[in-house]
């Protein structure tokens, strides 16, 4: 697994994910599960590496 998320990249993402996961307690109905979305986003800034960049070729990590 190669690291292809960079720095400002990782924080939009961990940034983003607390907000995205932080809609599960201020919504209402099937429409609050689509928040849980918000880890995913979490997870990959937190490791570095996003799963879909892989098949497009996109490394935002400077090299």
């Amino acid at each position: 697994m190669k690291k292809n998320v960079g720095q400002i990249d990782r924080i939009i993402r961990i940034i983003l994910g607390i907000i995205v996961l932080s809609l599960f307690f201020t919504l209402e109905g099937g429409i609050k599960w689509i928040s849980l979305l918000g880890i995913v986003l979490i997870v990959t800034g937190l490791i570095n590496f996003c799963p879909l960049y892989v098949p497009f070729g996109i490394n935002t990590r400077k090299k």
